[in-house]
């Protein structure tokens, strides 16, 4: 038997109903596995030891694993995006240092109504803004592969926890991949939804137009569990969407002969490393062999998507966070001498760089006589890309792509460049701009660092990825691959 912090939900759940382990001493494995790497990997902004063990007696108590909830008794980190009631939420920001919300988001209420443990709070990109979880406030969080590489970003804290065996599985979000580029960095499986699938009340708005949750999670099967647990119409979120759900384990095992799937080749363009292009390669033919039909496609408005995202969501970005102005909650700047000079500081010292640049990019964008020029533009374009992706699913079941173009970088190698960091969520974006769901499986290794493969389709086309990444993965063996910590 793998070691408990190592196991997937799954086979947490047998050991737990057969009564082989309880979840104390699942819990336990993974605190412990906290306090052996955390130093080194700092993928927590909180522990929430008490609060774990509290949880996970009493999911033993009333047994709740034997009620038929695979997540019961079993740990989950949670991004430091999503509010959860009396526990510290900072979203990695000094503006947020000190708030405990009074009430927890959707998913977490319903991981909680499934008897999930909660272990602590992942640390992330200061409001979910960056790539490589270097923008935190408090410190970067590291990649369990390689400590001097970044684990990706935004969702790097959850991404380092679930592959280092700080907890069974995370949960993030995804604005223009950060879920999936952090789980292709470090060597997990991570589902961004349809948009409006998840509930996202709670979970503190970055680009309300683009953010989704999703589950992160050591192979398909666990992603595919959690998704059963948060999907689901939520009257509390006005974009949440009203759809029939299906057991999303329902499709897992079934083959792919005879599926149609397009490999777009602007995805696969110049700055794709050629050790990635070379585990993609190998990727499609394994694809191919389990009797998928590929065809090369092309897709010529996704080298306008980057452009666009970064005109979108610093627009939403610069609307969603006027509300932190040192006055209703958060970080408030004390020795001013008015109020304009209180709320000027406020923003001033409890924003990091990041996040004030893409708010004065946003500002910009949505200002008179540049919001035809900019913001307008880009929404039409945007609205290009979401038709030239639903033209491709006519002819195509699925699209296959790499979910990076590179693996995990060094610390501090792109930090002085914005623009170079912004191209490493270029395969992601696209999806996000369209509202579509895709998913990142694990697809190999280069300079011993993890690939991830990407695999997207229509709206609510959920079930059809799983089955696709379940048959390969049950094809390969990269999912089992572990870091030596």
């Amino acid at each position: 038997m793998a070691a408990l912090h190592d196991l997937t939900i799954q086979e947490s759940h047998t050991l737990l109903r057969s009564g082989q382990v309880s979840s104390v001493e699942l819990t336990r494995a993974c605190l412990d596995r906290i306090r052996k790497v955390e130093p080194k990997i700092k993928a927590f902004v909180t522990v929430t030891e008490d609060e774990a063990m509290r949880m996970a007696r009493r999911a033993d108590k009333e047994r709740l694993y034997n009620n038929g909830s695979p997540l019961a008794g079993v740990p989950v980190q949670i991004k430091d995006v999503m509010c959860t009631e009396n526990i510290r939420t900072t979203c990695s920001s000094r503006m947020l240092e000190d708030f405990v919300p009074p009430y927890s988001a959707t998913v977490v209420e319903r991981l909680y109504a499934k008897g999930s443990v909660l272990v602590g709070k992942g640390n992330m990109d200061e409001f979910a803004m960056g790539s490589s979880t270097e923008n935190s406030a408090f410190y970067p969080t590291r990649n369990p592969w390689n400590m001097d590489r970044v684990p990706g970003g935004s969702s790097g804290g959850t991404a380092s926890a679930v592959a280092a065996g700080e907890a069974i599985f995370g949960l993030g979000s995804d604005t223009g991949g950060s879920i999936r580029q952090p789980a292709a960095l470090c060597g997990i499986v991570a589902l961004k939804p349809t948009y409006g699938l998840v509930s996202r009340y709670g979970l503190i708005a970055f680009a309300s137009s683009l953010d989704q949750i999703g589950p992160m999670t050591r192979d398909v099967r666990d992603a595919a569990i959690v998704l059963n647990a948060i999907a689901g119409h939520d009257a509390k979120d006005a974009t949440s969407i009203s759809a029939n759900l299906p057991d999303y384990t329902s499709e897992l095992g079934k083959d792919i002969r005879g599926l149609k799937l397009g490999v777009p080749r602007e995805y696969f363009a110049e700055g794709t490393q050629p050790g990635v292009s070379e585990a993609m390669n190998k990727a499609l033919k394994v694809l191919e062999g389990l009797g998928a039909k590929l065809e090369e496609v092309s897709l010529p408005t996704t080298k306008y998507a980057l452009a666009c995202y970064y005109i979108i969501a610093p627009s939403e970005c610069s609307a969603n966070l006027a509300r932190y102005d040192g006055v209703k909650y958060g970080y408030s700047h004390s020795d001013s001498g008015t109020m304009w000079e209180g709320m000027e500081k406020t923003r001033q010292v409890g924003f990091g760089p990041e996040v004030k640049r893409r708010i004065m990019l946003g500002t910009y964008a949505l200002s008179s006589g540049y919001y035809d020029a900019f913001y307008i533009k880009a929404q039409r374009v945007r609205t290009l890309i979401r038709r030239e992706m639903e033209e491709a699913y006519k002819k195509f079941d699925a699209l296959v792509t790499p979910t990076s173009p590179t693996v995990a970088f060094k610390l501090g190698e792109r930090t002085q460049d914005p623009v170079q960091m912004y191209l490493s969520d270029i395969c992601t974006i696209p999806i996000n701009m369209a509202g579509i769901p895709a998913i990142s499986v694990p697809c190999g290794f280069s300079e011993g660092m993890p690939v991830g493969m990407q695999i997207m389709g229509p709206v609510l086309s959920e079930p059809l990825l799983l089955r696709i990444a379940y048959a390969y993965e049950q094809a390969t063996a990269w999912h089992k691959d572990r870091p030596r910590l």
